[in-house]
């Protein structure tokens, strides 16, 4: 059977906000730099092809930028009109250069991101594929941990509730937010859930940058004791000295790089040897395209891979990685999709489903407040 040459039909766009049910703080709330997160924006791409493939895919932001993604996609994405959707490479770069003018990170790329893994989830759906079977898979299953009990606005007794309710539900490990101006606080929290889980259960904290690099030296031999599979973002993102510095001085790995907007900063903390785990985040560094660059570099460098938030889209790239990785569990995203990810014994389970395996709800398409359309009426 010869290929029959396909076409983007439309591209539809829409920015959806999800509300939180309890306002959400980490560490950065704590020290005065962040204000208590409350919604999520979302961007979505939604691209039909001539021959009547659909692919679905998305963006975000917290606290701010959800507007600039959603601006920024709406002035490039009629370029990708007509363009057979199969030549995701070629289209990322035409997208890329059609808004060359604000640059390749941040803002710039992330409204690219929803475009380029709706692509990818058409490209598997019209092969019958999930896009980790697509892709090239490793393992049908990915270790999982669950970050969305830990947070900071919780009482230690919330957090060891959410612990075990997760445990119950199959998710393998726990991790618990630190940060706060009392270091003594943190290590008591940190105390109480690995004395609640036990000595078997995965346990990683999360600093979110709030220390500087002598209180991260101290905090990291403080947390020894409690046989951490790693310490997250002790420092400021951009300080790719300071982690490695401090990766050579600990013995708990260290787990940096989901604020990173780009592969080439990205790149930095690799040559730098600043994490022993990497943790990008494929809507912020540009989509699958861009991740996958990244996982090469990462494989090189013999780093641990754990993708940050998204898990619909990281499960399947992280099912592609040769070194056995982690994905976060968050269930913040359950009311945007029709089907759930499945936990079983400490894992996540990629779907069978074709593509992403998700498809927008009722409740996304309520909590819609603009779309915009490209393509022929």
């Amino acid at each position: 059977m010869t290929y029959q040459p396909d076409a983007i039909r439309t591209v539809q766009l829409s920015t959806v906000t999800l509300p939180l049910a309890t306002p959400i703080s980490d560490a950065k709330v704590f020290t005065g730099r962040q204000k208590p997160m409350t919604e999520v924006v979302f961007l979505f791409a939604e691209i039909t092809t001539e021959q009547g493939f659909e692919g679905l895919g998305f963006s975000y932001s917290k606290r701010a930028g959800g507007p600039a993604q959603y601006a920024h996609a709406k002035e490039v994405a009629q370029t990708a009109v007509g363009e057979d959707p199969n030549d995701i490479a070629k289209l990322y770069t035409k997208l890329l250069w059609a808004g060359a003018s604000v640059g390749r990170s941040g803002v710039a790329t992330q409204a690219l991101a929803a475009i380029d893994i709706a692509l990818y989830d058409l490209k598997a759906k019209r092969a019958g594929l999930p896009l980790a079977k697509l892709l090239g898979a490793h393992r049908d299953s990915v270790r999982t941990y669950n970050t969305s009990g830990g947070f900071l606005n919780a009482s230690i007794e919330e957090v060891k509730e959410r612990a075990s309710r997760s445990i119950a539900e199959g998710i393998g490990g726990i991790k618990i937010k630190v940060g706060l101006p009392d270091r003594r606080t943190d290590l008591a929290r940190v105390a109480a859930v690995r004395e609640h889980i036990g000595a078997d259960v995965p346990l990683m904290v999360d600093a979110n940058q709030q220390w500087d690099r002598s209180t991260a030296l101290r905090m990291g031999r403080r947390l020894e004791e409690f046989d951490l599979v790693w310490i997250e973002e002790p420092l400021d993102a951009y300080d790719a000295e300071g982690h490695a510095a401090l990766a050579a001085a600990l013995d708990t790995p260290i787990a940096t790089g989901e604020m990173l907007a780009s592969v080439a900063e990205h790149e930095r903390l690799i040559e730098k040897r600043a994490c022993d785990i990497i943790q990008p985040d494929a809507p912020r560094v540009g989509g699958i395209t861009q991740f996958l660059r990244l996982l090469t570099l990462a494989d090189q460098a013999g780093l641990d891979l754990a993708p940050h938030f998204a898990m619909e889209i990281h499960l399947h790239l992280a099912a592609t990685y040769p070194r056995e990785p982690w994905v976060e569990h968050f269930d913040w995203l359950d009311p945007l999709f029709n089907e759930r990810l499945e936990t079983k014994d400490g894992r996540m389970l990629v779907p069978d489903r074709p593509g992403l395996g998700v498809t927008f709800s009722e409740q996304a398409r309520a909590w819609t407040t603009d779309t915009a359309t490209f393509g022929p009426a």
